[in-house]
């Protein structure tokens, strides 16, 4: 909004130029969107306690957990409501990328909403299984059929896959990469759910993914940056930097009071939220690939479910004491706090890595 209404006031007052710029736009976005989540926190978790919206706390997890009994949840809405304020303030409207950005977030964040008040208000389990991931995998397809819609020209890189450490892209189908951003995205809102249980553990590891995503979005979106380190480039991605920046400061600002031991969590409205945007996101700037490796505490997360799952099916026997993998640590012993800044740790090594692929082609 502040580019369409102030920036061609540059024309009567120089400084108003500096809104042109995605550096600056995108370090706004950040702050406004902090600022935002540190004004209303305080205010939506006290009326989330009002509510009762409280976390279900499982008699068969670590012990320990049932001492958050009572704590609130569904605290991804005040991520929610900074991400929509910094977006509103900060993006260009006239790059169709905000769209997409803003309808994922918006229907991940609506299954979220309604998976957590079945489960807590109307006491039931919540949304079922098959339906839940039948919403994220259509809400996958809407957007890749968003994607192809409003990519006008770019579309032509969609039938194209960046693989980590190869130069060139790799060609595929039409109707396989469309199924390919179903799951993707679907996966990752999945991925996220899974990993949100423990103070921070899921908001800080996706402060670290949205923080690589402003660097690599400027890269991609910038043609002299991208072809010196023959990444493909694509000129819309540039407008993903400042929704990835506002992304950043709102789950910095959440992380606030989501910090172990935790004020509020995010519930299934922040976390199934969150998920499908960080595969969205992926998806435009076109590292689908490279995302699972940014995100592989995400990846293993998932996997240990699969493993403990398909595991006690053949063999009635447990690969992991629980199931995900940080519950399984939790159970040997190792005590939360610990626990989550070694999930940090790795991913901030992983983050590292992941950026000096750009360069190893």
């Amino acid at each position: 909004m502040f580019y369409h209404l102030i920036y061609p006031l540059h024309v009567y007052v120089s400084g108003f130029n500096v809104f042109r710029y995605i550096t600056v736009r995108a370090a706004f976005a950040a702050i406004t969107a902090f600022i935002i989540s540190m004004l209303i926190g305080k205010y939506v978790i006290a009326w989330l306690k009002s509510l009762s919206v409280t976390q279900v706390i499982r008699e068969e997890g670590p012990k320990e957990h049932l001492l958050k009994k009572g704590t609130p949840t569904m605290g991804g809405i005040i991520i929610l409501a900074a991400f929509f304020g910094a977006m509103l303030l900060w993006c260009r409207f006239d790059n169709n990328y905000v769209y997409i950005v803003f309808f994922a977030a918006l229907w991940f964040g609506a299954i979220g909403f309604v998976d957590d008040f079945m489960k807590l208000k109307v006491g039931t389990k919540g949304l079922a299984a098959k339906w839940k991931f039948l919403l994220q995998l259509a809400g996958g397809l809407i957007v890749a059929f968003m994607y192809a819609g409003f990519s006008d020209p770019a579309f032509k890189y969609a039938t194209l896959l960046n693989v980590p450490f190869v130069k060139n892209p790799v060609a595929v189908p039409l109707w396989a990469y469309i199924i390919f951003i179903m799951v993707l995205i679907a996966g990752w809102s999945n991925a996220v759910n899974f990993t949100d249980g423990m103070d921070g553990l899921a908001s800080g590891l996706l402060l670290f993914i949205f923080g690589t995503f402003v660097v690599l979005s400027y890269i991609i979106g910038n043609f002299r940056m991208s072809e010196y380190l023959f990444i493909m480039h694509i000129p819309k991605a540039s407008e993903i930097t400042v929704i990835c920046a506002a992304m950043t400061g709102a789950i910095l600002g959440f992380l606030w009071f989501n910090t172990y031991p935790a004020e509020v969590f995010m519930g299934d409205v922040g976390a199934l939220m969150l998920g499908g945007v960080v595969g969205t996101v992926a998806v435009l700037i076109k590292q689908e690939l490279l995302l699972l490796i940014v995100g592989i505490i995400f990846v293993a997360e998932v996997a240990s479910v699969m493993i403990q799952v398909t595991g006690y099916k053949l063999t009635k026997m447990r690969v992991f004491k629980m199931a995900p993998l940080h519950h399984h640590f939790q159970l040997k012993g190792v005590p939360e706090p610990k626990l989550i800044i070694r999930f940090w740790i790795v991913a901030v090594i992983v983050l590292l890595f992941t950026l000096s692929t750009l360069k190893l082609r």
